[in-house]
């Protein structure tokens, strides 16, 4: 079997899906989850948009050693230089240079003849190959641009020195014959095309990425891009489990390896899910909640006659076997290290004693701890920053009936240390309280969305709370757990203002790939 290359964008095109801010913590524990995924590259953003990136940028590359890390930027010398700077430390520097080359994007975005969209693309590729042993040169747009065209100034940046050719269907609008149809052209019309990898990038607004992903696979493709979940702009990038797990149910027809660990998927995809945000729609391919449900009498009946009547994917393949009860409240410290251990955690000592003493007060109210449960409990403490001064939640309080108005009463922490107690009332328990908390912080408020969900099964499991909002003008995501879900909206809403307190400078927006 051949192999293919797997290169992550989860961390730079999925967090520019909207209402995602993502922090430096989390990001570190996604690139750590990717590695041990198996991507081949992880793209972990864009340093030249912020101190914020280039710091991630920098810490991620420090930190993943079996995978390579790569940061994107313009073609544009200043973005080469930060760019180097933040990955100078990798274990393989890799640089993403892209470029628009379709008439539409030339003229109307970059106003730049031709001529002048090839000379600067090559003059970055040269630039960057300076610092860079690894440089990949995207066409943005490429599934809309002059086929003859981006043939010659494909041929041009192989010329430069480009390791990797991108060409990205960055609109969603390309269909599978077109998208294959593509790189086939180039394959056959690229001199030098057999010197680099050729990679798809593929975009969903029609629904059809990972239809135009395996076809660009079949027309010569030896790495494919996309994220966890699907997300990103507009409708999200191609989802990478769907085309892991395609091409391993369906080897005998593509015959090409991934490298991804499988039983890795479920796990990631929920911390992406769980950091983000971003829910998972219950159909969704491969890691939605009902891929494995099965309703229907007849679907019932061939599954108890044999699975693989209408089972063609297993949950044991990706990691989403059924698990017992793990740890209870009777369980010790040193079992509860050893569980966290073996669930992939690399936690200090300080931190594993807090999640245990959270783990203590839950096992108390909570009558079986299952994996779900533990997961989020060890991932708060592995992103959580113990030294940075934050509002924090000590209590709150509503009162409620049919009859009267809902009115909260909630104390919280000044990030100066000061103990703050209001009261508020609201048409409901959920606007009292962000009316109440609204008098805490200091800054204008305006929710945007909000919605509860609960992790794991039973009239016991924990609730979930994400909220975005509009703070000082910026918008972020807050999230938190608790098994009330008013106590997790509380501490969810003061996430979000603490999340925007210690955002590192503010970044740039930049077009998908």
């Amino acid at each position: 079997m051949s192999q293919i290359d797997i290169f992550d964008t989860t961390l730079r095109d999925g967090e520019q899906s909207a209402g995602i801010n993502l922090n430096t913590a989390e990001k570190i524990e996604i690139a750590r989850q990717l590695e041990r995924l198996g991507v081949t590259i992880i793209e972990s953003g864009f340093p030249a948009s912020s101190p914020g990136d280039f710091d991630a940028v920098q810490r991620i590359a420090g930190t993943v050693k079996n995978s390579i890390v790569t940061g994107l930027a313009r073609s544009i010398q200043s973005d080469i230089d930060r760019t180097w700077e933040a990955l100078k430390g990798a274990e393989q520097p890799h640089i993403h240079i892209f470029l628009a080359t379709s008439p539409i994007h030339m003229e109307t975005k970059l106003f730049k003849t031709p001529e002048q969209v090839v000379e600067l693309a090559v003059e970055s590729v040269k630039y960057a190959r300076k610092f860079f042993p690894l440089v990949q040169w995207s066409a943005e747009d490429a599934s809309r641009s002059d086929p003859e065209f981006l043939a010659h100034i494909i041929r041009k940046v192989i010329e430069a020195g480009a390791t990797t050719i991108n060409l990205p269907d960055t609109v969603g609008y390309a269909t599978p014959h077109e998208y294959g149809a593509m790189f086939k052209y180039m394959t056959d019309n690229v001199a030098g095309i057999e010197k680099v990898k050729l990679s798809a990038h593929c975009h969903n607004d029609l629904g059809m990425a990972t239809a135009n992903t395996l076809a660009a696979i079949e027309n010569g493709a030896t790495q494919i891009e996309g994220t966890i979940n699907g997300i990103g702009e507009r409708a999200g990038n191609v989802a990478l489990e769907e085309i892991a797990v395609a091409l391993h149910i369906r080897k005998q027809i593509f015959n090409i390896e991934t490298g991804i660990k499988l039983n890795e998927i479920k796990r990631t995809s929920q911390l992406v899910s769980q950091l983000t945000g971003s829910l998972i729609q219950p159909n969704k391919a491969v890691v939605g909640k009902n891929a494995f449900a099965h309703e229907s009498g007849i679907h019932q009946d061939g599954m108890l006659k044999n699975p693989l009547t209408y089972e063609i994917i297993t949950p044991e393949l990706i990691g989403d076997a059924a698990t017992e009860l793990v740890l209870g409240k009777h369980s010790g410290r040193h079992a509860f290290k050893d569980r966290a251990v073996k669930m992939g955690f690399d936690l200090t000592e300080e931190k594993l004693n807090k999640a245990f003493v959270e783990f203590k007060k839950l096992a108390d109210s909570k009558k079986e701890i299952v994996e779900a449960d533990l997961y989020v409990l060890l991932t708060d403490q592995q992103i959580h920053d113990n030294e940075t001064p934050v509002y924090k939640l000590e209590s709150v309080q509503v009162q409620y009936g049919t009859a009267n108005i809902p009115t909260a009463t909630a104390s919280a922490y000044h990030p100066n240390g000061e103990l703050i107690n209001e009261a508020a009332t609201g048409a409901g328990s959920v606007e009292a309280i962000f009316n109440t908390l609204e008098r805490i912080v200091e800054g204008e408020v305006h929710i945007l969305d909000y919605r509860v969900t609960s992790i794991g099964k039973g009239r016991d499991a924990l609730g979930e709370a994400v909220i975005n909002m509009s703070y000082n003008g910026e918008t972020v995501t807050g999230r938190d757990v608790a098994q009330d879900v008013l106590e997790a909206t509380a501490k969810a809403y003061l996430n979000a203002v603490n999340r925007q307190i210690v955002q590192v400078g503010k970044k740039v927006r930049i077009p998908a790939i």
